[in-house]
Order: structure tokens, then sequence, then C-alpha cells
């Protein structure tokens, strides 16, 4: 198993397990690693210090040939939540005027009948998310994946 440390193309920094360097560039080649906060694919390695292990922690580890079983499973989960997530974009999509950034002016007009009722969808901040949620006003926060073509 080897650890990465990832960075996506919006900076968001993670890490995360791959059973060797080749099951890491397979995936990435894939489209299949993707950053945790914004979705996106377009991840690269970063530099990372060497695990060195102190002398009192040399002693062989044992291994378990379930170990590869876990990581195969745990990378089948992730990729049909990210197959789930991106359903739900293209069900929101389909579904729901997109406002972009005027999602909470939007959103609020719709709740105060200043105009017709109507599924939206867009960005705001996370301030305003916290404001509408305070007014009573029903929204949820999506994360959003890129979509199944990207």
């Amino acid at each position: 198993m080897i650890r990465y440390q990832l960075r996506c193309d919006k900076a968001h920094g993670f890490e995360s397990w791959f059973r060797d360097s080749a099951a890491y560039d397979a995936l990435a080649a894939a489209g299949e690693v993707a950053c945790p906060v914004c979705g996106s694919t377009r991840v690269e390695k970063q530099l990372m210090a060497p695990a060195i292990a102190k002398p009192s922690e040399t002693a062989p580890a044992k291994t378990s040939p379930a170990r590869g079983d876990d990581q195969a499973q745990a990378m089948a989960v992730a990729g049909e939540r990210l197959r789930q997530l991106r359903e739900l974009r293209r069900q929101i999509e389909a579904n729901a005027d997109y406002v972009g950034p005027a999602f909470a002016e939007e959103a609020r007009k719709i709740h105060y009948g200043e105009t017709d009722p109507r599924n939206i969808y867009g960005e705001t901040s996370g301030e305003d998310v916290k404001a509408l949620q305070e007014e009573g006003i029903d929204i949820a926060v999506v994360p959003w994946v890129p979509a199944a073509d990207n």
C-alpha cells in the first residue's frame, strides 16, 4: 500500500491510499481519482517525505491477502458513490433552472412569493447557505462532481 498526497486543479489538498504506484497511475488515467471537495478529476501527486520507521517499528508487519481485496472494495464503493453523484447532477440539471451565483437571491424570491415557484440550482457562499436555512428556506447543498462525459 502507498499513500499519496494529492492536489486537484482547484488547489484542494487531500490524501489517498493505493495498492501501488501503478494502481494510482491507472486510476488517475481513467479519471477515477477525484477530489473529495470539488469532484475534480484533474489530480496530481504532491511531493512527500518518505515514511521512515523508527528502530522500534522495524519489525515486519503481518500482511493479509485481504488487504488488496479491502482496497478493491473501497475503490468499488467510491466508484459507485461517484456514479450516484453524477446521476444526481444529471437529474438536477434536467429538472431545475440554473441561476448561477444568483442562487440565494432567487431562492428568497421563490420563498417569499415574489416569483413563481420552480426548482433551481446554482452557487452561493457558506454564509448565504446558513442565512437561507435560518430564514426557513428549504435548500440542499450537493457535492458537484464533474459530469460523466468530462
